[in-house]
């Protein structure tokens, strides 16, 4: 047979057959093996470690969402959900995300729906210039508000309610207006606040001592208030060591500054007023409320305001009245009003407060305080006396938001005796921060359960606990939130 030569053909096919077996097998054999690797992984027991595993419940247990973002399948997998929730949608025709430039440093202090010059536009009757009226479409703003010049970070609580950076609020106004009463001084670079008052110059510590002599702060009764027409909110600053929480509400008057204050601060503060619509509140939201001096009306439009202060009240609430008319015996000549007028004021305020079937617990001094009843049993059977104001029929009480104020009393859940708290007695504090409240414990709230309560009030707990573990401690212990 002849010798075949290196350039044969037949070499050549011998050749790119091998190759092609040789690639064949190794192509095969790396299937087998990540088939095999696959295999095992999903088959072994889950790697993620039991501290991996409570964090993702929970992450999990803090969604709003109703599929949440994270979640463990029956074989130990974790299930990723990266789709968005969110409601903003991009502008696609933009091609990229708009930026907004910084507007002009006098929009410093710009508060779009409280804007003196908006405000001009509107009837002074009735202080409704001084509600909120927001920018139309085209006077919104498409520029980023500046902080004031020299702004700096503001002092840390507690040192917060006694002083403020004069530069990331500068307004000297209420620091010569209101100098006499100790409302607030200007030292160096800074304001202080020494804790005075219109009808508080001892200060608001001292205050609160005198109204705690008249009904108990400390037993955990009372958690919630609201202080209208707040100054700068010292009286809801020093409430706080009481463990009691004030929403301070005042409207952007002469004292424009007050509630920019009382947020520097540290202390929850709105602005708003008491005008024609109610306050932001949902119906029985605080246990409290608090007049020092506010020159509110209440006994003015049928007693409007105060039936408003009766709506946010809870069963049993309390309303603390300072300033004029109270003890007008005493301070008529400083108010530069005659006796007469006061006496007036003061028996009509009376008489609004008999038809919201509150009772008048005790006057001494500068401190009148009411209490509204804890269900409206005897005070239904009192309409047949009292005509007005009337029990408010089909009205959702808890709307708040742009919704005019009506003189008619707002309905308290049924009662089956005079002993009974309408809708359920809250627990005192500091348990009521995990107690089911009697609104959801009644089933009066669609869409949330007892059970959903729970779980939510665990997610909380054990939210804040991570949040406690991953946070940056100080030299003290204390977290660095």
């Amino acid at each position: 047979m002849a010798k075949e030569y290196a350039g044969s053909p037949k070499l050549h096919q011998i050749e790119s057959k091998r190759k092609r077996l040789t690639w064949f097998l190794v192509v095969t054999g790396l299937c087998i093996l990540f088939y095999i690797l696959g295999a095992w992984q999903n088959t072994a027991t889950s790697p993620i470690s039991n501290s991996t595993s409570d964090k993702i419940s929970k992450a999990a247990c803090v969604s709003s969402s109703p599929t949440h973002s994270v979640t463990q399948s029956s074989s130990g997998t974790v299930s990723l959900d990266f789709e968005a929730h969110h409601q903003v949608r991009i502008n696609e025709s933009s091609g990229g995300a708009y930026k907004f430039p910084p507007c002009e440093l006098q929009f410093s202090e710009y508060t779009p729906c409280q804007h003196p010059n908006r405000a001009r536009k509107f009837e002074r009757k009735n202080l409704i210039y001084r509600e909120r009226h927001c920018p139309a479409k085209d006077e919104l703003l498409k520029c980023l508000i500046p902080a004031p010049p020299k702004y700096k970070n503001p002092f840390k609580w507690p040192q917060s309610r006694d002083y403020a950076w004069y530069d990331n609020i500068p307004h000297r106004e209420l620091s010569i207006e209101k100098a006499v009463q100790n409302w607030i001084q200007v030292e160096g670079d800074r304001f202080r606040f020494p804790g005075g008052g219109t009808m508080f110059p001892r200060g608001a510590d001292a205050y609160i001592d005198d109204i705690n002599e008249l009904i108990s702060l400390t037993d955990g009764k009372i958690r919630t208030a609201i202080d209208t027409g707040c100054g700068v909110a010292s009286w809801g600053a020093y409430l706080l060591k009481r463990d009691i929480l004030t929403m301070s509400f005042a409207p952007r008057d002469t004292h424009e500054a007050q509630v920019q204050f009382a947020l520097e601060r540290g202390v929850p503060a709105m602005i708003g007023v008491l005008a024609s619509e109610r306050m932001p509140y949902p119906a029985r939201a605080f246990d409290m409320a608090h007049c020092s001096r506010c020159l509110i009306p209440w006994y003015d439009r049928e007693g409007l305001y105060l039936i408003e202060v009766d709506r946010v009240l809870r069963p049993g609430g309390y309303w603390i009245l300072s300033g004029p008319p109270i003890n007008w015996k005493k301070h008529y000549k400083g108010w530069e009003r005659t006796q007469e007028d006061l006496k007036k004021e003061q028996d009509a305020i009376e008489d609004v407060a008999k038809r919201l079937c509150w009772k008048k617990v005790v006057e001494k001094r500068d401190l009148a305080i009411w209490q509204k009843p804890i269900n409206h049993v005897e005070c239904i059977n009192s309409r047949k006396i009292y005509k007005t104001p009337h029990i408010c029929q089909n009205d959702n009480a808890d709307f708040a938001w742009y919704k005019k104020m009506e003189t008619c009393i707002t309905p308290l859940p049924e009662a089956s005796n005079v002993e009974e708290v309408a809708g359920g007695a809250l627990e005192r504090w500091p348990e009521r921060a995990f107690a089911i409240p009697p609104r959801i414990r009644s089933g009066t709230i669609p869409g949330i359960t007892a059970e959903k309560f729970r779980e939510d009030n665990e997610c909380g707990r054990n939210g804040w606990l991570t949040t406690s573990e991953s946070s940056p401690r100080s030299p003290t212990g204390v977290s660095g939130m």
